[in-house]
């Protein structure tokens, strides 16, 4: 386990998950997951009122519960990554208004330019 921010994480693990967070995080903010999310739900609600064996019913908590906190974290690793990278887009654009005001050197304006994807002054 690791303490540093999944954005500065690096090694030949690190891409695969961020790539599946990234997947993962598309395919749950689908109507079609939430509608499946409320299909399991309902049927664990009429398990109930069927009355099935507890232990059925102790399988279907759990594996709702485990569903549950693999996505809690996967969203949240999507989410740390995309608050990063916005925090390193409104770095660089602070760095390039302070340079602009100072008129200092342009490294910070190339740096935002590599931050937000635009190409270079021809």
């Amino acid at each position: 386990m690791t303490t540093e921010h999944p954005a500065e994480r690096d090694g030949p693990g690190h891409a695969w998950f961020a790539a599946f967070s990234d997947r993962a995080a598309n395919v749950t903010s689908s109507p079609l997951f939430y509608l499946l999310c409320v299909l399991l739900v309902l049927g664990t609600v009429v398990l109930h009122f069927l009355h099935v064996p507890l232990a059925w019913l102790i399988f279907a908590g759990d594996a709702m519960t485990s569903v549950s906190l693999l996505l809690l974290a996967l969203l949240k690793n999507a989410d740390r990554r995309d608050a990063h990278a916005v925090q390193q887009k409104l770095d660089a654009i602070a760095a390039a208004l302070l340079e602009q005001r100072d008129g200092t050197s342009r490294e910070a304006a190339e740096a935002l330019r590599r931050a937000i994807g635009t190409p270079g002054e021809r």
